[in-house]
């Protein structure tokens, strides 16, 4: 889902970071993330840019929590940020609640990377299928692809066919 010279959104989680070694060969991104882990993850030969949120710092995720903005401005004016792809790792995954998470705080930021966001990719192993957790992060039509690592369950498999969500599993990833 990532292509070279892609602006992503990332958020904290040891989801999102076992998603780093992955992208190893891709070149030229822009990385905003509040996963404070990350920075030193990424080969800095993967990205041209990288930026962490601000915020109040969660210890318990290694997270910063807060607003999806940075101090700056151009003329009075705050810089809209926008990407091609957020990749958004979360808590739970449900029918009927949609994705979900155990922070409110966190909950907001990872619904304003989402609408911040061209394409978005849940990233959430199975375990977390058919959980609601305190925070509803978003819909489920809210995402283009639930990445996972088995099928969903039928109901919930159908819940997103019908919101048009691709679920991509490891079965289904290209041949190197």
């Amino acid at each position: 889902l990532v292509e070279d010279s892609s602006a992503l959104l990332i958020n904290a989680g040891t989801t999102t970071l076992a998603v780093v070694p992955h992208l190893r060969d891709r070149r030229d991104l822009t990385v905003a993330t509040n996963n404070l882990l990350l920075p030193v993850e990424l080969s800095p030969n993967v990205f041209r840019d990288l930026y962490v949120f601000g915020g109040v710092v969660r210890v318990s995720a290694l997270a910063t929590v807060g607003p999806v903005a940075f101090p700056t401005t151009i003329n009075g004016v705050d810089v809209d940020i926008r990407c091609d792809l957020a990749l958004i790792a979360v808590g739970g995954v449900s029918a009927d609640t949609g994705y979900t998470t155990s922070n409110i705080g966190e909950a907001a930021m990872m619904s304003e990377m989402i609408d911040r966001a061209s394409r978005v990719a849940i990233l959430a192993d199975s375990s977390k299928f058919g959980r609601r957790l305190f925070a509803q992060v978003a819909t489920l039509g809210r995402a283009d692809y639930l990445v996972t690592d088995e099928t969903p369950p039928p109901e919930l498999a159908a819940a997103l066919r019908r919101h048009d969500v691709e679920v991509l599993t490891p079965e289904q990833a290209p041949a190197p």
